[in-house]
């Protein structure tokens, strides 16, 4: 499915932050010139120029306000800079085991290998005992995970949500408490993803996933939601088709508009329901089609550029997305 159902929906889900912005354009964050260096995990976002939602919202589709390749560039010198300073973009993703996660890690770092693992100390693990591990349904949170295809992104995977377990949940609780009060920048925690499968629409926010968000403070790291595998929808429209009586030929060519209206309902009852909470996501991005290799991660660069409230994060991450491109550009002039 194209990703033009996901572009519509994502005018039904307007930033927690549009009610109080002025309607004076703002500068981009990307050429800014700031003299500030590893800000504290309590700056605050009064003073700090952040990109336009829509920009986010529009990314890579036709009629996009903001331009990706003006957006994603940055001088080599600086790159090198912000990696020699301050290190990776650290991410956590949190998620079902189902939710997508190592595929979307994967797209993000135009790989399709398995990631690199370290332990805490930064030793590599042998891959056989990680996965081993990963069967047996254990997760090390403390693990940092590389793809050598773009190593300026580290990700931390949490264990997921099906069991429930209370000591999972502290666990995580205990790790983005100490992760978002580091000293050194490159120690912290600077984004979280959490990843909910559309493909599971019917049983969106668990009860574990709902006590993440009212129990585990993020004030200092924004969490997005990620709404993973949002082509699901489509099968489940020529479902609802197909229980009304309606040809498998007809229910595919009417499916993609009865499609877009269950991703809106359902990602505007995740929305209203997590809205609530008292540590609500920073936004939220449907995703499709990232079982697909190329598949378009800019959106998710600019979602998540715009969620931070630290310029020089703002600069690290698309950092890390401009290495990636300019090793593609590498391997193919060879």
């Amino acid at each position: 499915m194209v990703p033009r159902l996901v572009s519509k929906v994502l005018t039904c889900l307007p930033c927690r932050d549009t009610e109080k912005r002025s309607s004076t354009p703002r500068a981009n964050p990307m050429v800014r010139n700031t003299e500030q260096r590893d800000p504290g995990p309590s700056a605050g976002t009064d003073n700090i120029h952040r990109m336009d939602p829509a920009g986010v919202r529009n990314a890579g589709q036709p009629g996009s306000r903001a331009g990706a390749n003006k957006m994603l560039h940055m001088d080599s010198v600086d790159v090198k800079k912000h990696f020699d300073r301050i290190g990776g973009f650290r991410v956590l993703v949190i998620g079902r085991s189902n939710a997508g996660k190592t595929t979307l890690l994967q797209r993000v770092c135009n790989t399709t290998e398995l990631p690199e693992v370290f332990n805490a100390k930064g030793e590599k693990l042998d891959p056989s005992v990680v996965q081993g591990s990963l069967e047996r349904g254990y997760h090390d949170i403390e693990n940092a995970l590389t793809f050598r295809s773009n190593p300026h992104f580290v990700f931390h995977d949490s264990p997921g949500f099906e069991s429930g377990s209370v000591r999972e949940l502290e666990l995580m609780k205990k790790f983005i408490a100490d992760r978002a009060m580091k000293k050194q920048l490159a120690e912290r925690i600077h984004a979280i993803w959490f990843c909910i499968p559309m493909s599971e629409s019917e049983r969106a926010i668990v009860a574990a996933e709902e006590r993440f968000f009212n129990e585990c403070n993020t004030e200092h790291v924004p969490v997005i939601v990620l709404l993973t595998k949002a082509d699901a929808m489509e099968g489940q429209a020529i479902g609802r088709l197909r229980d009304k009586g309606m040809q498998m030929e007809g229910a595919v060519r009417s499916a993609r508009s009865l499609a877009v209206q269950i991703l809106s309902e359902v990602s505007t009852k995740i929305k209203n329901q997590l809205d609530r909470c008292k540590y609500p996501p920073k936004d939220y991005l449907p995703l499709d089609g990232m079982n697909r290799e190329g598949a378009d991660c800019v959106p998710l660069i600019r979602c998540t550029t715009n969620a931070l409230d630290e310029v020089e994060l703002q600069k690290l991450v698309v950092s890390a997305q401009q290495v990636n491109f300019e090793l593609n550009i590498e391997f193919a002039v060879r």
